[in-house]
């Protein structure tokens, strides 16, 4: 069953001068047409400007189609009776967690989303620790969140969108700002709700390990799909990649290297044991 669908997708970014006047639209979405299914977890990359996270935004309605449509768990984007549906289907993790937490106390934080959306206060406390428990934060539940590092509030963010018990995560970058240790924190987590929680999640991202492990990934470029498929299938197109300034996991550049050297190994290897195995078949 889809969780998020568009047909021809389209939208403008409106350019004005300084009294405000339209004076051009600059094209951030280009007739785009995607089917993710609940439970998947998908991958979207792109360089900066490629439209992903403009993309990343119309999935929770923050943005409506300039043309075309989108489809969230079935509801159109654009029928503002359903816009309040919309938002509790597709929650929404950003790249700065400073700007997503309000909260002085990491638990009060968290219940905020769901005092909100009109949840008895019990059913907030336990969706509090329910949702901090999942990300690992249980134990800094009354804690400010002004004294957690980056990783940690992230975490939080992601536990005050999943007490609102959405069917999809819509991650935007979520790791740009953190350090390695951070970003494992963060998708660690993130990893743990799809298992448990069986949680649509989908990544918006420049790091390409992190979406490995991705049932799908999208490539954007210039507000079009250029490339989709398994990790597998997309990271086994190195030189195309880099067609797009996008990179690719270190091991499978290593193996696209040795390959182009004459070893007679696969294309898309996606980790360093799947590397050895193959280069030991060589013997």
């Amino acid at each position: 069953m889809r969780m998020i669908q568009t047909k021809d997708l389209v939208f403008d970014y409106q350019q004005r001068d300084e009294e405000g006047k339209v004076i051009g639209t600059h094209r951030a979405i280009n007739e785009v047409d995607i089917d993710i299914y609940k439970g998947q977890f998908i991958g979207i990359l792109g360089h900066n400007g490629s439209g992903k996270s403009t993309l990343a935004k119309h999935m929770n309605a923050l943005l409506v189609p300039s043309g075309g449509t989108m489809w969230v768990d079935g509801k159109d984007t654009k029928d503002e009776d359903q816009l309040w549906d919309v938002r509790q289907a597709a929650g929404m993790v950003f790249q700065n967690p400073d700007n997503q937490i309000i909260g002085t106390v990491v638990e009060e934080d968290v219940g905020f989303g769901p005092e909100n959306l009109g949840v008895p206060t019990a059913d907030i406390w336990k969706r509090v620790e329910d949702s901090l428990k999942s990300v690992g934060m249980l134990e800094y539940r009354s804690h400010s969140p002004n004294k957690l590092s980056g990783g940690q509030k992230q975490r939080v963010a992601i536990a005050g969108v999943m007490a609102m018990r959405p069917k999809c995560i819509v991650l935007d970058e979520p790791t740009a700002m953190l350090d390695p240790n951070g970003r494992k924190e963060v998708l660690s987590a993130v990893e743990e709700l799809r298992e448990k929680e069986q949680v649509t999640v989908i990544l918006i991202t420049h790091y390409m390990e992190e979406v490995i492990g991705a049932d799908k990934i999208f490539v954007m470029d210039q507000g079009n799909i250029v490339m989709e498929g398994t990790p597998g299938e997309i990271f086994g197109q190195v030189d195309k990649l880099k067609e797009y300034r996008l990179d690719v996991p270190q091991v499978t550049r290593l193996a696209d290297k040795l390959k182009k050297r004459g070893l007679d190994i696969p294309d898309g290897i996606l980790s360093i044991e799947e590397l050895v195995d193959e280069i030991c078949q060589l013997n």
